[in-house]
C-alpha cells in the first residue's frame, strides 16, 4: 500500500487552532467559557490527531510532502508563496507542538479557572499554536519569518496577559524589544540568502547552497574587510535564533515571561517560542555546514548560556523561575549540539525537553494552585502530603532533565555532552563547550533537588507565612485604590493567603495546600509518561540509525532531511564508540563523570536543604559577593535596561537638546536674528531723501579715490 500526505489534512492542521481562536477571540461572549475551551480544544485536539497520523504515514515510507499551497504575492521574477514542507523533522515538531499544547489548553480549564479573561486566553494560545505550525511547516523563509513574527507578537499578549500587572507589562515589552533585536539580524540573513541565490525556496536554496556561497566567495561588509559570505549569512540568521531562543546576551528576556500565567509559561518554554531558532538552524544545516566559523560561533554561545544561565537558577527562590533558568540552560545544550554539527541530538533534546520542561513548568503552577497563588519556595515546604500526583511527577520531571540513566532527559542530554567531547580539532572553544555542559550538569542537579526539597520536604513554611500590608497604588486615571500586592494570577492576593479566607479582621489566615483538580493532575500524568519513555525507544531511530533496541540499522529518522558534512559527523563516531543499544548506554551512564556530577549536586542539595536547613543561610553570608553577582544575573539587565536603553534615551534627551539650542537655536533662528540685525541698520540709512543719497555717492567716490591713489603703481 502506497502512502501520500494529502494537501488538505495539512491546512486542516493549521487552521484548526487558528479557527478554535477566532471563536473563542471574536465570539467569546456568545460562546461563553464552555464554548470557547471547547471551540480550542477541539481545533489543536484535531491538529495533533492529523500530526500524529501524518508522522505516521512518514514513517510507513509515504514521501516527502513539498508544495505550494497559495500564492501570495508576485514582484517581477519573485514570487511569494504559503507552502508546506512536511518531512520528518517537520512531523514531529507538529506533533510535539500540537501534543504539548493540547495538555496545556485542557491544564488551562483549571488554572484559569476564576479569570475574567478566560475566553481571551485560550484564544491567545490557540493563536500561538497556529503561529507555531506556520513557522515548522513552512517550504520557505517568508513563511519561516512569518510564523517567527507570529509567535513573538503572541508571545507578547501573553506575557503581558494581566495587562494592569505592572511587572507583566514591563516583560511583554521588554520580551517584545529584545527578540526585536534578533530579529533584525535574522531579516538581515534572509535578505543575504534573498541576494545570493535570487530565491527564498528551500528546496531551490539548499540545492544551490555549495556552488553559490561554498567555494570560498566573500563580500566587503567594512572598507577592507573580507567576510565570508557563508558566515555573515549563518551568523544573521543565527542571532535571530538567540533572539528567539534566549541564548546570551540575549537571554534577558526570558526569566522575566514568568509574569505570564503558568500555563503559557510552559507553552513558551518547551515546545513552542523557544525551540523555534534551534529547529530553524537544524532546518538550515545545508547552510550552516559550510561555515566553520559560523559552527564555532555558535558553539561559543550555547556553551555560554548552558552553564552561566543555570548557576543564576541556584540562587533563585520563585518556583517558576528555577524552572525558567533550567529552560535557558537546556536550550544552551541544544545550541552546543548544533555547534559540533549534531543537529539530531540537539532537535532529540529539543523533543524529550519539550516533555519534562513542560511536566515541571505544570507541576510548578499546580504547586502555585494548591498554595493559592503563592510562588516563594521559602514560603512552602511539606506539600509533598497535600499534593502526591503533583509531587512523584515533579519527581519524574526531574530525573529526566538532571540526566538521570533510563529516563528520556538522559538519552538526549548525555549525547549531547558525549558528541562535546568527542567534536572538534581540538582547539579551545571545543574544550570550554565541554567542561561548560559537563560542569552544567553539576549545576542542574543542584537546582533541580534544590526545587523538590525546598517545595516538598522540610518543614510546612506555609503555616508561618504573614499577608503583606495593603499599600496605596494609583489606578491608570491617576486615582488612589487600595491593593494587595499582585501574584500570578494577577489578582491581588496578600503573599501567603488564600484569597478567598479572611478573618474577622480583614487579613488572611493560614491556608491548607489541596492537591489540584483532574483537569490540572491529568496533563502531569500524560506528560510523565513520555518523560520516562520515550527517549529510550527514540534514540536509536532518531541519533544512530539503527532500530530501538540498537542492534539493527535502519534509515536514520533525520537522513536526507539534515545535512551534516563526512568531516563533522561527530554522531557517527559515537555510534562507533558509545552506542550499543539503549540498555548498554544507560548502563553505561552509570559510571560516567556527568553522572557522579549529578550525585554530586544531588547530595549537595540533599545536605544543605534536607539534612543541615541551616546551611544556606551560612553559604550566603560566605559567598555573598558571587551570590549578589548571580542575584543581579551577571548585571545583564543593567547592561540592556541601564546601558542600551538608558543611553538610548539619554542619547535621545542630548540630541533634543542639541536640535533645539544648536540646530533651531544657533542656525535656524540665530541666522534669522542676524538677518533682522542687519536688515534693521540697514533699513535706518533708507531715508528716501535724494540729498542723502547724493552726499553718500559722493563720500563713495572720496573713499574709493583714496585707494586708487594709495595701491596706484
Amino acid at each position: 500500500m502506497e502512502y501520500a500526505i494529502s494537501k488538505g489534512i495539512l491546512v486542516a492542521i493549521v487552521l484548526a487552532p487558528l479557527l478554535g481562536s477566532i471563536i473563542a477571540g471574536l465570539f467569546g461572549r456568545q460562546v461563553g467559557r464552555v464554548g470557547a475551551h471547547s471551540a480550542t480544544i477541539a481545533g489543536v485536539a484535531i491538529s495533533c490527531a492529523l500530526s500524529i497520523y501524518t508522522l505516521w504515514q512518514l514513517m510507513q515510507g509515504a514521501p516527502v510532502f513539498n508544495e505550494n499551497v497559495y500564492t501570495f504575492f508576485e514582484v517581477g521574477n519573485y514570487s511569494a508563496h504559503v507552502g508546506f514542507l512536511v518531512d520528518n523533522l517537520t512531523a514531529m515538531m507538529m506533533v510535539v507542538v500540537t501534543f504539548v499544547s493540547l495538555l496545556v489548553h485542557l491544564y488551562t480549564i483549571g488554572y484559569m479557572a476564576e479569570d475574567p479573561g478566560y475566553q481571551r486566553f485560550f484564544s491567545y494560545i490557540s493563536l500561538f499554536t497556529f503561529s507555531m505550525l506556520m513557522l515548522v511547516m513552512g517550504n520557505n523563509f517568508l513563511q519561516l519569518f512569518f510564523g517567527w513574527e507570529a509567535v513573538g507578537l503572541v508571545s507578547y499578549l501573553l506575557i503581558g496577559f494581566w495587562f494592569k500587572k505592572p511587572t507583566a507589562v514591563f516583560a511583554n515589552m521588554k520580551a517584545f524589544l529584545v527578540n526585536r533585536v534578533g530579529d533584525f539580524g535574522f531579516l538581515l540573513g534572509i535578505a543575504g540568502v534573498l541576494y545570493w541565490f535570487g530565491s527564498l525556496d528551500y528546496a531551490t536554496v539548499f540545492a544551490a547552497a555549495d556552488s553559490t556561497i561554498g567555494g570560498g566567495q566573500t563580500i566587503e561588509v567594512i572598507t577592507g574587510f573580507e567576510w565570508s559570505v557563508a558566515t555573515l549569512v549563518c551568523i544573521c540568521l543565527f542571532i535571530g535564533a538567540m533572539g528567539k531562543s534566549a541564548q546570551v546576551p540575549l537571554h534577558v528576556w526570558l526569566p522575566d515571561s514568568m509574569e505570564g500565567p503558568t500555563p503559557i509559561s510552559a507553552l513558551i518554554h518547551a515546545a513552542t517560542m523557544v525551540t523555534a531558532g534551534i529547529f530553524m538552524v537544524a532546518r538550515m544545516s545545508p547552510l550552516f555546514e559550510l561555515s566553520e566559523t559560523a559552527l564555532q560561533f555558535i558553539l561559543f554561545i550555547g556553551a555560554t548560556t548552558a552553564f552561566f544561565t543555570g548557576l543564576i537558577g541556584m540562587v533563585q527562590n520563585d518556583i517558576k523561575r528555577v524552572v525558567a533558568y533550567s529552560t535557558l540552560s537546556q536550550l544552551g545544550y541544544m545550541t552546543v549540539a548544533l555547534g559540533v554539527s549534531a543537529y539530531s541530538a540537539a532537535v532529540f533534546h529539543l523533543m524529550t525537553h519539550a516533555f519534562f520542561k513542560a511536566l515541571l513548568f505544570l507541576a510548578a503552577g499546580s504547586v502555585i494552585i494548591g498554595m493559592h497563588h503563592e510562588q516563594d519556595m521559602r514560603k512552602m515546604g511539606g506539600l509533598r502530603k497535600y499534593m502526591p500526583i503533583t509531587f512523584w511527577t515533579s519527581v519524574i520531571g526531574t530525573l529526566a532533565l538532571v540526566g538521570t540513566p533510563f529516563f528520556s532527559g538522559f538519552y538526549s542530554k548525555d549525547a549531547i555532552i558525549e558528541a562535546a567531547k568527542h567534536a572538534g580539532d581540538g582547539g579551545w572553544v571545543y574544550h570550554y563547550a565541554y567542561w561548560a555542559v559537563l560542569l552544567g550538569a553539576f549545576v542542574t542537579s543542584f537546582y533541580s533537588f534544590r526545587l523538590l526539597y525546598m517545595t516538598y520536604f522540610g518543614a510546612e513554611r506555609f503555616r508561618d507565612a504573614h499577608p503583606s500590608p495593603v499599600h496605596a497604588v494609583h489606578d491608570a486615571h491617576g486615582q488612589e485604590t487600595r491593593h494587595e500586592p499582585l501574584h500570578d494570577d494577577g489578582h491581588a492576593h496578600p503573599a501567603g493567603g488564600d484569597a478567598h479566607a479572611h478573618d474577622d479582621h480583614g487579613h488572611h489566615g493560614p491556608h491548607e495546600p489541596h492537591e489540584s483538580p483532574w483537569v490540572v493532575t491529568l496533563p502531569l500524568i500524560l506528560l510523565a509518561i513520555p518523560s520516562i519513555l520515550i527517549g529510550y525507544f527514540t534514540a536509536g531511530p532518531m541519533l544512530f540509525g539503527t532500530d530501538w533496541t540498537g542492534h539493527h540499522e535502519v534509515r536514520g529518522f533525520f537522513d536526507g532531511v539534515i545535512h551534516v558534512l563526512a568531516s563533522n559527523d561527530v554522531l557517527a563516531t559515537l555510534k562507533d564508540e558509545v552506542w550499543h543499544g539503549p540498555t548498554a548506554f544507560a548502563l553505561h551512564g552509570f559510571v560516567t563523570p556527568v553522572f557522579w556530577l549529578v550525585v554530586a549536586g544531588f547530595v549537595l542539595a540533599t545536605v544543605m536543604y534536607w539534612w543541615k536547613p541551616g546551611l544556606p543561610a551560612k553559604a550566603a553570608r560566605v559567598f555573598a559577593l558571587p551570590i549578589r553577582v548571580l542575584e543581579r544575573k551577571y548585571f545583564a539587565d543593567d547592561l540592556w535596561i541601564g546601558g542600551f536603553a538608558g543611553g538610548g534615551v539619554a542619547l535621545g534627551k542630548l540630541s533634543r537638546v542639541f536640535d533645539t539650542r544648536v540646530i533651531d537655536g544657533l542656525f535656524v533662528n540665530g541666522s534669522a536674528r542676524v538677518v533682522e540685525l542687519v536688515s534693521g541698520v540697514i533699513r535706518r540709512l533708507q531715508s528716501g531723501a535724494l540729498y542723502h543719497y547724493a552726499f553718500a555717492m559722493i563720500v563713495g567716490l572720496i573713499l574709493l579715490l583714496a585707494v586708487l591713489i594709495k595701491y596706484w603703481r
